[in-house]
Order: C-alpha cells, then structure tokens, then sequence
C-alpha cells in the first residue's frame, strides 16, 4: 500500500528497490490490493516479476479485491465481481495465479458461506491457491469456512491495536489459519520517526483519523515516546521492538509492515531477528498496556466495511 500514495506518493525505483532489497534479505511473501492506487501498487510489482525472470517464484504472492469505487454499492462480493476483479489483477500483475487471494471487505449481502463457496471455486479454477478474507469477525471465519479452507485472515494487530486479542487470534489458531498483522508498526507511532502532526494533517487517511488529531495526536505521541526509549535502552529500532512483539504473539501470526524507504524496511527486518525474553514482554506491556492508545482506530466512515465482534 506503501507504493501506492497513501502515506506520499513513491516512485517506481524507490518501490522497485524496496523490492530488491526484500529478495535479498530473503523476504518471500508480498501483498498487495486492486485498490491501491487503483492498480498502481499491482502494477509496480508486475513491472519488478518483469525485470527479474523468475522472482515470481520465490514468493507468496497475495492480493485483494471487493472494495468498489461505487458509491451506491462500496463493497461487492458478487461471484463474477470478485473473478473479474482477480483477473484484472492477474493482468496487472502479469501472472497467471496468485497465492492467496483476500476478499478485501466482507459483503454482507452474502453469507459467508456464499462467499466461501465462491471462492473455493476460484481455486478450482486455478486462480489462486489459496484464499483469505480482510477485516473480518471471529464468527464468519468460521462460517466461510465451511465452504472451503480459509488459510489467511487480514486483521489491524499491533501495540497499538489489540481487539484481534479477543477472539481472533484464538479462532485463526484452532482453524490452522495465518492472521495476517497489518499496520504493525501501528502507522509510524510506533517507531523512532513517527509522522509529524503536520505531515500527518497532509495526508488523505491520517489527518482526519482520531490518533492523528489533537488532542490525541500528542498524548499518542507521549505515550510512545516511553516505547521509542525503551527500545533505545535495549539498542534496538523501535520498529523492530513492535515486529518482535508481534511475531512473540504466536506462530500463527505475520506481520506485513509496508515501507517504500529501503533504512525502515532494515529496521524491520531486524525484527525478525529479535527474540524478545519473558521480561522483554513485559517491558514491553509496562510501558504500552492494554488500551494506551488515544482514539479510534478508524473514523465512522473507516469502519464502514470492517467487522466489529467485541
């Protein structure tokens, strides 16, 4: 999502040496959606596959679809929308099949089970291998998976967002499924240059979103101030902190940070290096207890689309 403007636009070599330096240090799995940058995102990828024959291989390679740009109709898990949309992807990415294939926003027109069905017939298909779902409740996983194996669930987890904590986390591990963290660095608060107040207000996401507003901009700021000197203490990046703490939480869980800086993508891949001791953790959970963060997460137009379960 990175390459694709969210948090400031990214040009192809900065993506592309991103890229290259995930090869190199051995990263296998990127993800990526239709909607960022309305293709863009996919096709900076493809473009990289085409500039390194057989770099398709070496990777896990996952998109999503079911977010329209119909504002009658935001979200639209319809059997022949979801195909159309994974064989325009297929395009853009300039592959014949992707690894897993994440339906973006569940459609609740459809019952999971719907959903599960169709996606099952994707993989007979031989369009993806594998398929997941985005931002989902404990309770339709479950559903959809009677229909067919759902091997990912996308879900917001970090420091700074704990929910999956209740119930998510415990459904993907009794079903064999990979929660997929996003935002693990919990949009920049939680590493050692987290945006500034007016880059953030500069921003199309971040400067209506309640952590990047005051008052709660600079108690979000305060509070991670104690995160950001504790990874200091310990010699550390603090990004990497937040991916160690993350891949602690289970061998289930995978965080996706996204990056178009080639120095932050080092700081966290040290995080995979890192493993955090019983009293790191705690550490950890003495300076960001449960609920330090102030604000939401998503403002009320954010959350339309996302299931709330607790």
């Amino acid at each position: 999502m990175s390459f694709a403007g969210l948090y400031g636009d990214a040009t192809v070599e900065e993506s592309h040496a991103v890229l290259d330096a995930c090869r190199y240090a051995g990263v296998t799995h990127i993800d990526t959606a239709n909607v960022y940058g309305n293709g863009r995102s996919e096709e900076l990828i493809g473009r990289w596959f085409g500039a390194n024959p057989g770099v398709r291989d070496e990777v896990v390679l996952a998109t999503k679809a079911g977010i329209t740009r119909d504002p009658e109709r935001r979200f639209n898990n319809d059997p022949d929308h979801l195909e159309m949309s994974l064989d325009e992807s297929l395009e853009r990415l300039g592959v014949d099949h992707v690894d897993i294939f994440y339906v973006h926003r569940y459609d609740r027109t459809h019952s999971p089970e719907d959903v599960g069905g169709t996606l099952k017939r994707l993989i007979d298909k031989g369009k993806t291998r594998a398929v997941g779902f985005s931002e989902i409740a404990p309770s339709t996983l479950r559903r959809a998976a009677t229909e067919c194996p759902i091997a990912a669930v996308q879900s917001e987890y970090s420091l700074s967002t704990r929910a999956p904590e209740l119930g998510l986390i415990q459904t993907c591990a009794e079903r064999g499924t990979t929660l997929v963290a996003f935002s693990p660095v919990g949009r920049a608060f939680l590493t050692d240059a987290p945006f500034s107040y007016e880059r953030a207000q500069s921003m199309a996401f971040t400067k209506s979103n309640p952590r990047f507003v005051e008052p709660n901009y600079g108690a979000n700021i305060a509070a991670t101030d104690r995160f950001r000197s504790l990874a200091a203490d310990m010699g550390e990046p603090a990004a990497a902190l937040a991916i160690a703490w993350l891949i602690a939480q289970g061998d289930h869980v995978l965080p996706i940070p996204g990056t178009k800086n080639t120095n932050h993508l080092a700081e966290l891949l040290r995080g995979t290096e890192l493993n955090l001791s019983k009293e790191d953790r705690q550490r950890i959970d003495e300076v960001l207890p449960v609920g330090w963060a102030h604000g939401d997460r998503y403002t009320q137009s954010q959350w339309e689309g996302p299931e709330r379960y607790c």
